[in-house]
């Protein structure tokens, strides 16, 4: 289908030209003064790019239609070079200026004026204008008799009008500030130009309705629209500074277009009064057409003849209407027309707009010299950074302020604890929870039974040590007492109870403590009888089965229980969701951050930071709503949440359950801290009977060397004895013969013999016959036998390798109170070294081996 012909005449802009500049000798040069010879070496590339665009931009440019898509990539890659250049080096009047870099463009409608700066600014205008230019001669170029040619040619009138609304907006003005410029760089210019544009794009849109073949009354609004704009444009030519700027062709030709499709609505709109016989306004409208038509026809000098073509046949179909409006009228409607002035303004319907050139003119993907970063946009990018941190900082506080909300109401309503003990799913507080499974782990009160049976065997295996001990000194002391009655004066060494009185006192002492101990033993004992039924809870496994159960009414009026209980269920699962969604919405803010380097956009940017600043910190505007939402949502929930659970602890009677829980909750706790104090306790003890075994081991070492040594002497006595007898036996004539032992000595022998046999209790294994070495033998008879010093005289080695008296450590001595109160030290046990042993936890493994690895439990 064909869309337009040649009759439809559209106008395009020439690009400005422009004299040679060398930015790449000054700008290397500023880079080499103000950051060093090293970076303008690593600049070297950059630097040639840009002169090279800019060569490139001063050769005349091709007419050809496929050049023109070429000259518009090449002012777009310049464009967005000069943005990344203008914040980097100072080429404007109000800064120091990069070494005599002047740029200088010609008038695009009036050549012979010019403009010459030493700013960026008048070259980057130039290059917006040049922009908007070729975009218009892409538009002129394609082919509008098919729908693609339209569409194309009406995108770049629209593109070229978002180039000069560009310029107008961002440029035009700071070109002017920075000094003297040509007027087609002026804001007016920029402005009548897009307003052009978009007229020229809106006729596009009518060519395409009429090609479709559309109602009257849309062609109608798109023609108005294109009159319009065009109307627009021709105020602009018609006012200072355009007025007296541009030829009168281009006045005439806007001119005529304006009348023309204000015309063509009129025309349009009237076919669709005549479909609704509203005849009489329909040829108030066709006058108007007509008469507008008219009035441009008569000032329109120098317009394309196409144009006139257009208009002419649009006058001739137009009069033929109204001359057969008005027979119609006169013969069958007999309506009164109406004046022009009482008839409304004929609707409009724009379908264009100017594109944006933001994203396109975009230079902060682009990489030309970002090694350098002035310290004026570092300290800029602080600034935002701070603003971006103080949002992030607000609203996390807000993520996390809702979320402990959340927990506190939902701890003050017992959720959802109820709900889980209704359905068997039962909670302790965490730290109870932990102490009794702590409890249970060492053994549970049932446990304890075998630690008392530890204890006992303990106290047994020290009884029987000690008594052993016991019975060998007193074995040695009768073998004494019958030599000492047998020889008389003869038998000279000291008796037993002389030598051994501090090994008696100590064992005594020992027998004492173990006394004390069983008493201790005892009142344990007593306690885990008398606490056994409150420690009993502690033996639940798992400990939640103690606690009591929340049980469904006995008898329900309406028999809505589970409707409540499901409904306060699904508005916990839509608070869990919030929940969740708050938890995303925080981790999409980090990752917000963590991405929003605005850096390369700062260092592209031209226009104002804060702006610039405004713009970029927008994009947190909707996550910062969907936090405020999700907030306000909760706390309508919580609301919800709080009339529901009412309702709930009403009929299930939550309050009792409450009360009986917390009972549970006391008696587990009372009944945890009696087992600490009680597994306290048996620990103390046994380490007390462990250390004590130690210490009566070493003195039955001791008195088993004592008892070897008497048996030595005893031998040693016996031989003197006997070589006092012999004596006796010399004839008196001072000869010696030979006579056969006497019944005493036959005696003394025997006892002798005896004596040199091992005895009943054997040495040490590690005990060796040898006297000290600093010691020489003496025998047992010419002096008493030494006596052994006190406890803190004679020391004995202990288990953890260091020596110790074999009283307890600390002062403490067995012989003191062992039970000096129930809360206090249990059983007064000898206190370790710092380090040596850590406090027991709630059971101890069994501090000495089982009785089928070791001789705890045999006699000694």
């Amino acid at each position: 289908m064909s869309y337009a012909t040649a009759v439809n005449v559209m106008l395009a802009v020439q690009e400005k030209k422009t004299a040679a500049a060398d930015l790449y000798r000054s700008l290397r040069q500023y880079i080499a003064v103000t950051y060093g010879e090293r970076e303008a070496q690593a600049a070297e590339d950059d630097l040639d790019a840009v002169r090279q665009l800019r060569l490139d931009l001063e050769k005349p440019p091709d007419a050809a239609a496929s050049s023109t898509g070429s000259r518009r990539d090449l002012l777009l890659a310049y464009y967005r070079a000069l943005s990344l250049i203008e914040p980097r080096f100072p080429i404007s009047p109000d800064r120091a200026h990069v070494h005599s870099l002047t740029f200088t463009w010609f008038d695009a409608f009036k050549p012979s004026k010019k403009a010459s700066q030493q700013s960026i600014h008048l070259e980057k205008a130039a290059v917006l204008f040049n922009l908007g230019a070729v975009y218009s001669q892409i538009a002129l170029s394609a082919d509008r008799a098919d729908a693609a040619g339209l569409r194309q040619a009406c995108n770049a009138f629209q593109s070229a009008a978002g180039a000069f609304a560009y310029l107008k907006d961002n440029a035009a003005a700071r070109a002017t500030a920075s000094g003297a410029t040509t007027v087609d760089l002026s804001v007016e210019c920029a402005g009548m130009l897009e307003k052009l544009m978009l007229a020229q794009a809106q006729e596009c849109f009518f060519e395409k309705v009429i090609g479709d073949a559309k109602p009257p009354v849309i062609c109608s609004k798109v023609a108005r629209q294109v009159g319009l704009y065009y109307e627009e444009t021709y105020a602009a030519l018609n006012a200072p500074p355009l007025n007296q700027h541009f030829d009168r062709t281009w006045i005439s030709h806007v001119q005529l277009k304006a009348a023309q499709y204000y015309a063509e609505a009129c025309y349009r709109y009237s076919m669709d009064l005549h479909e609704r016989e509203e005849i009489a306004e329909e040829i108030t409208r066709l006058k108007i057409g007509i008469s507008a038509v008219a009035d441009a026809k008569k000032s329109a000098r120098g317009v394309a003849q196409p144009l006139l073509d257009a208009v002419n046949k649009l006058e001739t179909d137009m009069n033929r209407n109204l001359e057969r409006a008005m027979k119609e009228n006169n013969r069958v409607y007999l309506m009164r027309v109406p004046e022009a002035s009482s008839l409304a303004a004929l609707p409009a319907a724009p379908l264009v707009k100017p594109t944006p050139m933001a994203d396109v003119l975009d230079a902060s993907k682009e990489r030309l010299f970002s090694r350098l970063v002035p310290d004026s946009s570092t300290r800029a990018l602080s600034k935002y950074t701070d603003m971006v941190d103080n949002i992030i900082r607000t609203q996390a506080e807000k993520l996390q302020q809702g979320s402990e909300i959340t927990r506190v109401k939902l701890k003050e309503m017992d959720l959802p604890d109820s709900i889980l003990a209704l359905e068997g799913n039962f909670n302790l507080p965490s730290d109870l929870k932990e102490d009794a499974e702590a409890v249970q782990i060492s053994g549970g009160p049932s446990g304890l039974e075998a630690e008392l049976q530890q204890l006992r065997d303990l106290r047994r295996v020290n009884q029987e040590l000690l008594v052993q001990t016991e019975e060998l000194l007193q074995k040695e002391a009768t073998e004494d007492a019958q030599f000492r009655t047998q020889f008389g004066t003869r038998w000279t060494r000291p008796q037993s109870s002389t030598l051994t009185k501090n090994l008696q006192d100590r064992l005594n002492k020992f027998a004492a403590n173990l006394k004390q101990a069983a008493d201790s033993d005892a009142r344990i004992e007593r306690t885990v009888r008398d606490n056994f039924d409150l420690m009993a809870i502690l033996d639940h496994r798992p400990i939640e089965s103690a606690l009591p159960s929340l049980a469904r009414p006995i008898m329900s009026l309406d028999g809505n229980e589970d409707a409540i209980v499901g409904a306060l269920k699904l508005s916990l699962r839509q608070l869990e969701n919030l929940g969740a969604q708050r938890a995303g919405l925080e981790d999409m803010l980090k990752e917000m951050k963590r991405k929003d380097d605005i850096l390369p956009k700062l260092m592209a940017n031209t226009g104002s930071q804060e702006d610039l600043f405004r713009k970029e910190i927008s994009k947190y505007d909707q996550i910062c709503e969907e936090i405020a939402q999700n907030i306000e949502a909760q706390e309508q929930l919580l609301l919800q949440i709080q009339a529901q659970n009412d309702e709930f602890s009403a009929v299930f009677n939550l309050e009792d359950y409450k009360v009986a829980r917390e009972k549970c909750y006391k008696q587990i706790s009372a009944a945890i801290a009696k087992y600490r104090e009680i597994k306290e306790n048996i620990n103390d003890g046994l380490k007390f009977y462990v250390t004590l075994q130690d210490a009566i081991t070493n003195i039955k070492q001791q008195c088993s060397d004592f008892v070897m040594t008497r048996n030595i002497q005893c031998r040693d006595m016996i031989e003197d004895v006997q070589r006092q007898l012999a004596g006796l036996n010399f004839k008196g004539d001072g000869k010696v013969g030979y006579n056969y032992p006497s019944a005493e000595q036959s005696n003394l022998q025997r006892i002798s013999s005896q004596q040199a046999e091992p005895q009943s209790v054997p040495p040490h294994p590690a005990m060796t016959h040898h006297h000290p070495p600093r010691e020489q033998p003496r025998p047992g008879y010419s002096h008493p036998y030494p006596t052994y010093p006190t406890p803190q005289q004679a020391p004995y080695y202990s288990p953890s390798g260091q020596f110790h008296h074999p009283q307890l450590q600390s002062n403490q001595e067995y012989g003191q109170p062992a039970y000096p109160g129930w809360r206090g030290p249990y059983y007064n046990a000898h206190q370790q070294q710092p380090g040596s042993h850590p406090p027991p936890p709630y059971t101890i493994p069994s501090p000495y081996p089982p009785s089928h690895q070791g001789n705890y439990y045999r006699p000694q």
